[in-house]
């Protein structure tokens, strides 16, 4: 049975943040991420838009620019920055423009912005350091924008996948849960960011909004769309094999197609007026 390469283990980390291999660990097949992995509610990026004090974007995190292009697409002037430089060529690639940084090491230059977005990234980022840049980085009624998915497939596809992954990776911290997670424990996790946001008493009081899509996929998309998220992008091969064969094998018996309703949750706040 396979297990998790044991050499140089990284600690359990306390924050997603803290967990630095995980965090950039999604650019081993950066092509793939950017072909699977899905965008996000026009509406959102509608209501974002419209409640910006001009077009100027800056991206955290923004991979391969998946996000960044619905916001350019709707006339925004976007720069991304994205610590992992195989994610960042894709993004260039695509015809945005990317500086390869942390976000929290990451160094402006005296540039400031009408808009920060952070999709499905602000959890590898320090929440309080995070936020206190942020706010330096936005122009007076500025909003910062921290949103993400919540993935979570129907039972007879997410619960065959959690037993393979605790067979072929014992060790995999994503062991820990229910094979389907409770959308109470994603609105925590947004409820708990907008919390940092008002402690640094920077930001008007937090909004929190809520958005739902729906896609159907087969068997090949969303076996190709796996391997790219956290629970996978280090396992090898073997143990790769042995847990995209059960999912697959879940999809089999829906009759090869299965429909996921996806949550996305986003936690957004206006820069307090300077003094």
């Amino acid at each position: 049975m396979p297990t998790l390469p044991r050499e140089q283990p990284e600690p359990s980390p306390a924050e997603p943040h803290e967990a630095r291999r995980m965090a950039e660990s999604f650019g081993v097949d950066a092509q793939r991420y950017d072909r699977a992995r899905p965008g996000y509610p026009e509406a959102l990026v509608e209501r974002i838009v419209a409640g910006s004090p001009g077009p100027e974007v800056l991206d955290i995190g923004c991979g391969t620019g998946i996000a960044a292009r619905q916001f350019q697409a709707a006339g925004c002037a976007v720069l991304g920055v994205e610590p992992d430089a195989r994610m960042a060529d894709v993004a260039r690639a695509r015809g945005l423009p990317v500086e390869v940084a942390a976000f929290e090491d990451w160094q402006p230059a005296g540039r400031t912005f009408d808009t920060l977005i952070a999709a499905q990234s602000w959890h590898w980022v320090d929440p309080v350091a995070g936020a206190v840049k942020a706010a330096g980085l936005l122009r007076p009624g500025g909003r910062l924008a921290v949103f993400g998915h919540a993935y979570e497939p129907p039972a007879e596809v997410a619960e065959p996948f959690a037993a393979a992954l605790r067979r072929a990776a014992p060790d995999s911290p994503f062991n820990a849960g229910p094979a389907r997670r409770p959308l109470s424990l994603y609105r925590a996790a947004y409820e708990k960011s907008a919390g940092v946001l008002r402690g640094t008493g920077r930001f008007e009081e937090p909004e929190q909004w809520r958005f739902g899509m729906r896609r159907t996929y087969t068997r090949e998309q969303w076996l190709a769309l796996l391997p790219t998220t956290g629970g996978l992008t280090r396992l090898g091969p073997d143990q790769l094999a042995e847990v995209l064969d059960a999912a697959g094998g879940a999809i089999d018996s829906l009759g090869g197609r299965f429909t996921m309703d996806y949550t996305t949750f986003a936690v957004t706040a206006v820069r307090v007026a300077a003094p």
